[in-house]
């Protein structure tokens, strides 16, 4: 049903090119690079793997042999944001490497409950799954733990940073890259100066920050006087809140709304206010043509051909994934139309620089909103900074209480 129901979609976003990443011309082996991370201060879980990891080849799995059990947090056939978004990679990635329906089989659990979360990865596994991915935070402590227990089937979990080297791997992206340039294009569209940003998760949590600071960073380039008004939710899926934070921010003046939430309220009330909104996840343009302003987006059918295929040649070694914009892992929607001029010429000489290498976006000194300095000249954040321990906010960067 979730396919019959994604499959305009996905047409439509092969028609764009987006499925095997931004040039379209990559085969799928090639997005497996950039890994090898392992964040800093993190432990109790193995240690990530990288591209040398010594695993030895499998001798790979027929296709006809493959089933894939995926966990999501909530139902992608609701058709927005963050599980939305990684089915629409699990069915491209279907479709790349011809499997059956009846080979993918799809489970909603509560990623705060390790016995739903446990009940769900079991029910994958004695349905015969020996593939499985598990997509939200919450789900990647179980996700370990049952790892152990099942040595010889393939856990891959999205987002965290656990991961042991063998069976078990860690995927994510570099996110922060569009994050950054949407920044510049709310620096540049803001007439209040006042810009709200949604978070799931407070300064704790480095993958939502980091996503902030590399907004606020985009900001700050184009617009220095303008300020980021955090509101936290402290939930990966809270629709009531998120409405609740979204209208706060929205009261309180903020003409361009961001988030890294799942519900698409940041924007349907930025819509209602009168005001622009930037997405994520998905596009949500979709529902918001008026007023998004772009979105920054996820292409995860990238990872999901790369992993299934190397696990059906037995080149899989458990190494963990990091791609980024260059690998089609990572996007920014084309900037709408009514967006302030020079707007889009910004955002593309910005993408420029960083696909070039020239600009790491935490390059240098940051300096923090509380007036602390972290970095150092000449030097951009490493990998295992960048993911697992930036827990400051950049100095443009106010939270809503």
């Amino acid at each position: 049903m979730i396919r019959k129901i994604l499959s305009l979609c996905i047409i439509l976003v092969l028609s764009a090119g987006m499925l095997l990443g931004c040039g379209g011309s990559k085969e799928p082996d090639d997005f497996a690079t950039n890994q090898g991370y392992s964040p800093a201060g993190q432990t109790g879980g193995g240690e990530a793997s990288g591209s040398d990891s010594t695993s030895e080849s499998t001798g790979g799995i027929a296709k006809e042999d493959i089933k894939v059990g995926v966990l999501y947090i909530t139902d992608p056939g609701e058709g927005t944001g963050y599980s939305y978004t990684h089915d629409l990679g699990i069915v491209a990635m279907q479709d790349n490497l011809g499997l059956n329906d009846d080979q993918v089989i799809r489970k909603i659990a509560d990623d705060s409950d390790d016995t739903d979360i446990r009940n769900k990865i079991q029910e994958c596994i004695d349905s015969g799954c020996n593939v499985i991915f598990t997509t939200s935070w919450g789900f990647m402590e179980t996700t370990a733990k049952m790892a152990e227990e099942y040595p010889d089937i393939y856990f891959s979990h999205g987002t965290g940073y656990l991961s042991n080297g063998r069976n078990f791997n860690n995927y994510f992206g570099r996110i922060y890259q569009p994050r950054y340039l949407s920044g510049i294009v709310a620096g540049m569209n803001t007439k209040s100066n006042k810009i709200g940003y949604v978070a799931a998760q407070d300064s704790s949590n480095s993958e939502v920050t980091g996503g902030i600071d590399a907004f606020a960073i985009g900001v700050a380039q184009v617009n220095p006087e303008a300020k980021v008004y955090v509101a936290v939710t402290n939930s990966w899926y809270d629709p009531k809140k998120e409405e609740e934070v979204s209208r706060k921010l929205l009261d309180m003046g903020c003409d361009v709304m961001a988030q890294h939430c799942d519900t698409p309220y940041p924007q349907t009330l930025a819509k209602e206010y009168g005001v622009y909104g930037i997405g994520y996840n998905s596009d949500m343009s979709k529902e918001t043509p008026d007023s998004c302003l772009c979105s920054v987006i996820w292409n995860w059918s990238a990872y999901y051909t790369s992993a299934v295929q190397g696990i059906m040649k037995g080149t899989w070694n458990g190494s963990n994934y990091y791609g980024g914009m260059a690998e089609g892992v990572v996007q920014l929607t084309d900037v709408a139309s009514f967006a302030a001029q020079g707007t889009k010429e910004k955002v593309e000489e910005a993408k420029a620089s960083i696909l070039s290498g020239q600009n790491n976006i935490f390059d240098g000194e940051l300096v923090t909103n509380t007036g602390e300095v972290v970095g150092s000249p000449d030097t951009t954040l490493d990998d295992a900074t960048i993911t697992g321990a930036i827990n400051w906010y950049y100095k443009n960067v106010e939270v809503v209480k």
